[in-house]
């Protein structure tokens, strides 16, 4: 018989939030789960003592964000009388560093006795570490000050194996960064992703991309051998940033609660390509890159609706491993095995009732024609409440 309170602990996941005063952990904070952008974080004051947020996620996955505040003198109680409270039964803790701290020799210092404390209270957590304000450092500097950094925070992490990226509020590497996070803390990531191969698989898609609802960071990205050999590296989060703007925009059109869904579907035709963002369940959406014409388009809308009992499944489930999560790139990427010059034959005999009857278009989209889909200035769009 299953213990009720072992399954709601299960279902709440603690994330510890630290760094020192100053370093833009609230900032961060609130552009990815209160929908803030950059320029909208300057009005923030500074965190006093611990500020808790409660955000849930696909999976019935209950994130408790304790953002932690850097002064010296909360350090010193967090690590001392409050020591057990705050590090005890944390799933991950995200320390961020400032790029350009002229104590960094002490920020190491304090982060090491953090490091310390979860290890003695919550061992198995896993541990990110952000770089972040990278952009206030000249560019042709970041790379080499970036390997100092990592290189430094490796040494003080004791027997923890952690993950470092170079963020900030005013690019796309903070949605990188916090994507990989989100990922690693769902369950049943595996899952999700097994059946995002499929579906590839079956409508011949160049690329399929599952956003989490409420903060709209990608969560899986499954893709073609030709989205692998074409397109930016990062355009699964220069995707997350545009719709997430998009969302934004429809919720002050309406009224609605930043956190709202907003919309129903985004569809984006042009000759070249066709792309949809469509809402799955209660917490996903999935973005499809779809090869041009209206048979192609048509037929992959229905085939994905087709899939969504199975996503309303997954999204309710919080069981699982966390299979296929490696701590790199963004979110579980599964790559297809679709070829650049492969062909969709007609349906055969004995094919899966969900596969795809569609005939694929020959035109291929240049650099120029994919930025031109991210950007968002060619198509249509359709709102459905």
């Amino acid at each position: 018989m299953s213990d009720p309170a072992a399954e709601r602990r299960l279902k709440k996941k603690k994330v510890l939030l630290m760094g020192k005063s100053g370093s833009g952990k609230s900032s961060m904070r609130s552009i990815i789960f209160s929908n803030y952008v950059a320029i909208d974080t300057r009005r923030l004051g500074v965190t006093i003592d611990v500020e808790h947020s409660h955000v849930k996620f696909l999976g019935n996955l209950n994130l408790n964000l304790w953002d932690c505040g850097g002064q010296d003198a909360f350090m010193e109680t967090y690590l001392s009388v409050q020591r057990d409270h705050v590090f005890k039964n944390a799933a991950v803790l995200i320390y961020v560093f400032d790029a350009e701290s002229k104590e960094f020799e002490r920020d190491l210092i304090t982060y090491n006795s953090c490091v310390r404390a979860l290890a003695s209270n919550s061992p198995e957590a896993a541990v990110f570490c952000l770089v972040h304000k990278i952009d206030l450092v000249p560019e042709s500097y970041r790379d080499t000050l970036y390997a100092q950094r990592v290189k430094a925070i490796q040494a003080r992490s004791e027997d923890f194996n952690i993950i470092t990226y170079q963020t900030s509020i005013w690019t796309q590497s903070l949605y990188r960064a916090w994507s990989q996070i989100v990922a690693y803390l769902i369950p049943n990531v595996g899952e999700i992703a097994q059946l995002m191969e499929w579906i590839l698989a079956q409508i011949h898609a160049r690329e399929l991309i599952l956003f989490e609802r409420t903060t709209f960071l990608p969560v899986c990205v499954v893709s073609s051998a030709l989205a692998r050999r074409h397109g930016p590296a990062n355009r699964q989060d220069r995707i997350s940033h545009i719709v997430k703007n998009f969302r934004q925009s429809i919720n002050k059109y309406t009224n609605d609660p930043s956190t709202s869904a907003g919309f129903a579907t985004l569809d984006i035709k042009t000759p070249k390509f066709s792309t949809t963002c469509m809402r799955v369940s209660a917490n996903m959406y999935v973005f499809m890159a779809l090869d041009p014409g209206e048979a192609t388009f048509n037929g992959a809308v229905m085939n994905l609706q087709s899939c969504m009992p199975e996503f309303e499944k997954l999204d309710v489930k919080n069981t699982g491993v966390q299979a296929g999560w490696t701590g790199k790139g963004k979110g579980v990427e599964v790559e297809g095995e679709r070829d650049e010059d492969e062909e969709v034959e007609g349906e055969d005999d004995g094919e899966d009732p969900i596969a795809s009857r569609v005939n694929k278009g020959k035109g291929r989209a240049s650099a120029a024609e994919e930025d031109a889909m991210l950007a968002g200035q060619m198509g249509r769009t359709s709102l459905q409440e």
